[in-house]
């Protein structure tokens, strides 16, 4: 067995730990007033509300038929 191929958990756990440790946290009532407000001023560049224009719509399936 190669000294590579097994990682200890417990490095993995302190490592982990780590980066959770360096992540700057903020109030749950805090973000969500800010993702409040995020929803709010770019609701209209939301397509699940304003919906998408028929012609810029690229989801929409080509007319195979062509006699219509």
């Amino acid at each position: 067995m190669s000294s590579g191929a097994s990682v200890n958990p417990l490095q993995c756990l302190v490592e982990q730990l780590e980066l959770e440790a360096g992540v700057e946290r903020i109030k749950v009532s805090q973000a969500a007033a800010e993702f409040q407000q995020y929803c709010l001023q770019n609701a209209c560049k939301d397509a699940l509300l304003v919906g998408v224009p028929a012609g810029s719509n690229p989801f929409r399936e080509p007319r195979s038929c062509a006699l219509f």
